[in-house]
């Protein structure tokens, strides 16, 4: 995302982490600025931000509300690929008073499936039926875990856990997350499975009485998840364990599980990676039903050695930002990807910009004879 904004001098653009180590790798890089930022602490973050016209927020899920409340009361616009557990929106009053304009989900998924169905709703009406399809996943499949996290891993684990929410026959309805597994075959990927996970978020608010969001992953690697999770490995209540000293500690499982998984799943150097999505929207156009189908299958950027999660979350954040920063969005408050969907002209930008890097979706629109 920096250097996609600082590429040809379009931003002046400044890297803010915790991490010593990350900020070096931009050490060679003229075009962009690197400061060492603890964002949990609001003095540190005040002062790194004082001269920044403009934030992104890209860090784990569990720290993203609280980021994206300093950078609110700061006075800031941001646009946020986060992801956290919590609901964004309730610090909309606070936007709205500071005058900030904050775009949250900005990512893959939640993103791109949420400025369609945004889009769309200018389109359709009534909207029956929002399914999305998405996930990322390794070029090559490796034993055991089928399997390879190439955003915040524990981010990943909290998906295997919390409670998915869906709408089917007009009601909100929860399912664990991991179930209802079902087998796709997609062009270019081959044969996946899809399951449960809560990624709708924002999206239930829509009046529409079929909504359904599943995450793709090789055949077998839900198995594995689901038998990690009965065990108890992603437990966040601590347990005694014995000690080398013949003591006894207390421990999260959750902690451990990721200690191991962490590794496991982490990209080989050169190795590569793909993104598969299809988003379906099924309502009433011009008084005929129809359904619209955007696919996308992007790939591992062997030029860049830019992975494809990188591209199609980045990009779709970048490309958000520089509608904000252009003043093409400019609604003050918390803001769902939906919203910009919905503001004239912000979605073919975003699609323009995506297809310039790449990151193209193939649309097709075809008659229903009966509807849903």
């Amino acid at each position: 995302m920096a250097r996609d904004l600082a590429k040809e001098g379009e931003h002046r653009v400044t890297l803010a982490d915790a991490s010593k180590a990350s900020l070096d790798r931009f050490s060679g890089d003229s075009a962009i600025s690197t400061l060492q930022v603890d964002a949990t602490d609001s003095t540190d973050l005040a002062g790194a931000l004082d001269e920044q016209n403009l934030v992104i927020g890209a860090v784990p899920g569990h720290l993203g509300l609280a980021m994206l409340r300093a950078v609110i009361e700061l006075g800031k616009d941001v646009v946020d690929i986060s992801f956290s557990p919590e609901d964004p929106r309730q610090l909309d009053a606070l936007a709205r008073e500071r005058g900030v304009v904050a775009v949250v989900d900005c990512g893959i998924a939640p993103g791109c499936g949420n400025l369609i169905l945004g889009h769309l709703s200018t389109v359709l009406d009534p909207i029956d039926n929002f399914e999305c399809y998405v996930g990322g996943l390794p070029t090559v499949r490796t034993w055991p875990y089928e399997y390879k996290a190439v955003f915040s891993p524990i981010d990943v684990i909290e998906e295997y856990t919390r409670p998915a929410r869906y709408r089917t026959g007009g009601k909100e309805v929860t399912f664990p997350a991991l179930t209802e597994l079902e087998l796709m075959d997609l062009p270019g990927v081959g044969t996946v499975e899809a399951f449960n996970t809560d990624g709708l978020r924002t999206l239930l608010d829509f009046d529409v009485a079929e909504m359904k969001e599943k995450t793709l992953r090789y055949p077998g690697h839900v198995e594995r998840m689901r038998m990690l999770r009965h065990t108890g490995f992603f437990s966040e209540e601590p347990i005694e364990v014995p000690t080398a000293d013949g003591g006894t500690a207390r421990i999260r499982p959750i902690d451990l599980t990721a200690r191991l998984l962490f590794p496991a799943w982490r990209l080989a150097e050169g190795e590569e990676d793909l993104t598969v999505m299809r988003v379906l929207v099924e309502g009433i156009e011009a008084g005929q039903s129809v359904r619209y189908t955007f696919d996308l299958l992007d790939r591992f950027d062997r030029a860049t050695g830019t992975t494809s999660m990188a591209r199609t979350t980045g990009y779709t954040c970048t490309a958000v930002a520089r509608a904000v920063a252009s003043g093409l969005f400019r609604r003050p408050g918390v803001s769902p990807p939906e919203t910009v969907g919905k503001e004239p002209g912000c979605f073919d930008f975003i699609m323009e910009q995506l297809a310039a890097r790449g990151v193209v979706f193939e649309r097709t629109v075809n008659r229903i004879e009966e509807r849903r």
